[in-house]
C-alpha cells in the first residue's frame, strides 16, 4: 500500500522543521526539541482517574502514572512503558495513548518514568521497569487490581523494554504475566534485515538513527547479546507471555517485530499479529495527525488483550 496521505504530510512537516540528527546536537537541546507537540500527539481523552505517585526504584525514585477508566474494582492492569529510543521521551508524551488504551479496553494501566540513556545505559532503565513491575505485582491488592490478570506492553523502545521484561519475568518466575502487548518493537539489533534496508530513510525514524539509539543504550558490546536489552537474542522463548504484535509497513523496524512475533509462534507461544498498510514508525502515538489509525491499532490491541484475559 501506498504511505497514507497524512503521514506524507506529516513527514513533510516534520522535513520543513529542519530538525538536526541526534549526534548533530548536544542531549539537552535534542530533549528539548522532541518534546510532546499536542498538534501531533492528540488531545487526551476523558478517563475516570489518574494518579501520581512515586515508587522506590533500584537507583532512585520513580514517577507513575496510575490511570483507571472506571471505578470498577479488581480490573486487569498493564505497566505500559513509553518509546523514544531509551533516550527521550516522556509519559506526556503518551498520555493520549494510554488513556484511550485504558478507557477501551477496560483495563488498569500503570505508566514509569524510567531513566534514560545515554547517562544510565542499559541495565538501568531495563531495571527500572522491572522494579516497577515487581511493585504493580506486589501491591496489587492495595492498588485495586487482579493479580492474576497482570501484563506489560509499550510502543518502540517501550515494546523493547517490555519484551525483556516478560523474559525476566518468566526466568525469575515473578509472575505469570498475562500478556504482551508490543507495538513496533526494537527487538535485535540487526541493521540489515530487509526493512532496515528498505525503509532506512524518509520515513521518520532511519535506520541510522536506530543504530546511533541503540548504542547510547548498551552499556557495553557485549549487551548485544543480553536478551533483556535486545530480547530477540534470547535463546528460549517457550513459556512466554501470549503476545500482540503489531507493526508498520514504512518503519525500518518492522521485520524485528514481524520475526520476533515468528520466534514466539514457533516456540509455542499464543501471537496476535498485524501489520498496519500505509503507517510509519510511531503512528500509535500520532493520534493528532492520523486519528483513525491511531483509533484503530488501539481498538485491535485493546480487543486482543481482553481476549487473552477471557473476557470477549
Amino acid at each position: 500500500m501506498a504511505l497514507r496521505k497524512e503521514f506524507e504530510e506529516y513527514l513533510a512537516l516534520r522535513e520543513k522543521m529542519q530538525m538536526p540528527a541526534p549526534w548533530e546536537m548536544s542531549m539537552e537541546e535534542y530533549r528539548y526539541r522532541t518534546l510532546p507537540i499536542p498538534e501531533f500527539i492528540g488531545k487526551p481523552e476523558p478517563i475516570f482517574s489518574v494518579e501520581h505517585r512515586v515508587i522506590s526504584g533500584p537507583n532512585g525514585y520513580l514517577p507513575i502514572r496510575i490511570y483507571r477508566p472506571s471505578a470498577e474494582p479488581n480490573l486487569p492492569v498493564m505497566l505500559y512503558l513509553h518509546g523514544g529510543g531509551w533516550v527521550i521521551g516522556n509519559m506526556d508524551g503518551f498520555e493520549p495513548t494510554v488513556r484511550s488504551l485504558a478507557n477501551k479496553g477496560n483495563f488498569v494501566i500503570v505508566q514509569v518514568q524510567y531513566q534514560k540513556a545515554p547517562e544510565h545505559p542499559f541495565p538501568t532503565p531495563f531495571n527500572d521497569c522491572y522494579a516497577a513491575l515487581e511493585w504493580v505485582v506486589n501491591n496489587a491488592k492495595t492498588l485495586g487490581v487482579d493479580a492474576t490478570k497482570i501484563g506489560v506492553g509499550g510502543d518502540s523502545a517501550g515494546g523493547n523494554l517490555a519484551a525483556a521484561l516478560a523474559i525476566r519475568c518468566r526466568d525469575e518466575k515473578l509472575t505469570d504475566l498475562a500478556f504482551q502487548m508490543l507495538v513496533y518493537p526494537c527487538t535485535s539489533h540487526d541493521g540489515s534485515l530487509p526493512t532496515a534496508i528498505k525503509n532506512a530513510e524518509g520515513f521518520g525514524l532511519t535506520s541510522k538513527g536506530m543504530r546511533w539509539f541503540e548504542f547510547q543504550y548498551i552499556g557495553s558490546e557485549a549487551d548485544l547479546n543480553n536478551p533483556y536489552a535486545f530480547p530477540a537474542t534470547c535463546k528460549d522463548f517457550t513459556g512466554l507471555a501470549p503476545a500482540v504484535v503489531v507493526t508498520a509497513e514504512y518503519d525500518p523496524l518492522a521485520d524485528d517485530g514481524r520475526l520476533y512475533a515468528n520466534s514466539l509462534k514457533e516456540a509455542g507461544v499464543k501471537v496476535v499479529f498485524k501489520e498496519y498498510e500505509g503507517a510509519i514508525h510511531g503512528f500509535n502515538a500520532l493520534a493528532g495527525i492520523a486519528p483513525e489509525i491511531a483509533t484503530e491499532v488501539q481498538e485491535f490491541l485493546a480487543r486482543n488483550i481482553n481476549s487473552f484475559l477471557g473476557r470477549n
